[in-house]
């Protein structure tokens, strides 16, 4: 699988959006779409930058009973994206009710993959707020090995626990890691963080990339930048 960089365009408005990514000329970044996106613009800011030639990673994580997810997921399985999400916490019968709802009558679907713990969690308010007491790569691990029991093709988790789902789950599985900074920069909210380099050592498959990247002086040489540390061999 190649490795690629995902850039969270996690914008206000579909014309702070497309100023963005018009930036990129000849480029077309593999884009992130999450909730404050999507609830301002609705399906439509989905089909227009797919219509623009990037490939769409579609950040909702649902996270509901096993029908709603499901039929949630039936909705958005015709928004042609590349990949979307979940909650893991939802148990394994929510993962596999949305597989279900996001697999097409032909058999085709998007990637399906789950969060296991959010990269602004740590192990102090993972065992303060949750009530989780085992150690967060346990956690993640398990976690992840529930994703892939449902059929799942991957998780999201820090890309500290990356060589661990590797471990747990096999090498096709996927990891998409956010919580990726340059060593140079605001860790802002991320608590589990690592650097592109590093995040390419560890075997994270997908890191996501938002601030760095977006609200960098040069967004296009932060966004190469960020290519040559993780892709480049």
């Amino acid at each position: 699988m190649g490795k690629d960089v995902i850039v969270a365009c996690d914008f206000a408005s579909a014309e702070q959006t497309f100023a963005f990514l018009d930036r990129f000329t000849g480029r077309k970044p593999f884009v992130k779409i999450g909730m404050e996106l999507f609830y301002a613009e609705g399906p439509a800011i989905v089909r227009e930058i797919k219509r623009r030639g990037h490939k769409i990673f579609l950040d909702l994580k649902l996270h509901d009973i096993p029908n709603t997810v499901k039929k949630a997921m039936t909705v958005l399985r015709d928004l042609d994206v590349d990949i979307t999400n979940l909650h893991a916490a939802g148990t394994c019968r929510m993962m596999e009710a949305a597989l279900e709802g996001l697999t097409r009558p032909d058999g085709t679907r998007p990637l399906l993959i789950a969060v296991t713990q959010l990269t602004s969690t740590d192990q102090e308010a993972m065992e303060k707020d949750l009530l989780i007491r085992e150690p967060i790569a346990d956690v993640v691990a398990h976690y992840a090995m529930n994703a892939r029991k449902a059929g799942l093709d991957g998780v999201v988790c820090s890309p500290l626990e990356a060589a661990g789902v590797h471990e747990a789950c096999g090498k096709d599985f996927i990891t998409v890691t956010p919580g990726v900074r340059f060593a140079d920069g605001d860790v802002g909210d991320q608590k589990r963080v690592m650097t592109p380099a590093e995040a390419k050592r560890v075997g994270s498959d997908y890191i996501v990339v938002g601030r760095p990247i977006t609200a960098a002086a040069d967004p296009v040489a932060a966004y190469e930048r960020c290519v040559r540390e993780f892709c480049d061999d």
